[in-house]
């Protein structure tokens, strides 16, 4: 029987055994570092505001969910329910357009030659320094000219031409390092660029769209400030202007309520995430092709 390679491996000296005890040691603290603040919130959520101010230690006194009840009824006549399907009714139609603009766009730069390539692509880097508050009042008075205030148009309208220029350089980059091989063997069969786009571009760009899908869904539904500007009736607001709207709805805020709502709108994100963990595994394996 033959031997694997487990076997013929030399045993760990005592030093390597010290090191890799130190080291994940060392990550071990930094992830519980990094994941305190999750894990308080949680705890927060079950105890009343003297125990909030009152201690630091994560375990409540004693397990109450009517902060999650209490929360999820809101102030208001509406319920969270609707708040978090006015969160994905932005989410949705601008995942949809950012993925579809992107990659047309990245596709563009990436595979083809045409005047002031270079010219485009270097204005396009250099819209990513630009801070976007500082484009919040054309757009504001755009929108307000054709009619859009007060809805979710202006949310989700510019992905639709690419205006997320991180996405497209991350793209571009992950195109950049795909060898041509595929495209010219398709591009011999006949393929055109529409079909080489659509049936061995975004194949191959499969983990690179995920990552496009998590960061957007993460940024969308984070997003506080575009909401705020645009929407003003309170049964459009998305998650993000909820959980404002219940902090400031009383004088004496109950916090258990507003971080445990805080918490239940923690868990889209986070279902995301690690749902498209996977992918991310696979595009540090293989870029998706098969040698």
């Amino acid at each position: 029987m033959s031997a694997t390679a487990t076997d013929l491996s030399p045993p760990l000296t005592l030093r390597e055994r010290l090191g890799l005890a130190l080291r994940y040691g060392a990550l071990g603290l930094v992830g519980l570092v990094m994941l305190y603040p999750i894990l308080w919130l949680v705890g927060a959520s079950f105890k009343s505001n003297a125990e909030i101010f009152g201690q630091i230690g994560l375990l409540p006194s004693h397990l109450d969910f009517s902060a999650y009840a209490k929360g999820w009824k809101t102030s208001s006549e509406y319920t969270f329910a609707t708040y978090f399907l006015n969160s994905f009714l932005i989410v949705v139609p601008r995942i949809v357009v950012t993925v579809i603009s992107c990659v047309l766009v990245a596709y563009a730069f990436a595979r083809f030659e045409f005047w002031g390539k270079k010219i485009l692509f270097s204005v396009m880097v250099t819209t990513l320094m630009l801070p976007h508050i500082i484009l919040r009042i054309p757009q504001y008075l755009m929108f307000k000219q054709f009619g859009w205030l007060d809805g979710y148009l202006p949310l989700i309208v510019p992905s639709a031409f690419a205006t997320d220029t991180f996405f497209v350089f991350m793209l571009v980059q992950f195109l950049r390092g795909i060898p041509r091989d595929m495209e010219e063997a398709a591009t011999i069969d006949g393929c055109n660029p529409l079909q080489l786009l659509l049936y061995v571009i975004v194949p191959l760009l499969k983990p690179a769209i995920v990552s496009v899908i998590v960061f957007q869904f993460i940024w969308t539904m984070n997003d506080f400030m575009g909401p705020l500007i645009y929407l003003s009736s309170v049964e459009k607001y998305p998650v993000s202007l909820a959980l404002k709207m219940t902090i400031g709805a009383t004088e004496e805020v109950e916090w258990a309520s507003a971080i445990a709502i805080s918490v239940v709108a923690l868990l889209p994100s986070v279902a995301v995430f690690f749902a498209a963990q996977k992918h991310f595994i696979d595009s540090a394996a293989s870029s998706g092709i098969k040698g």
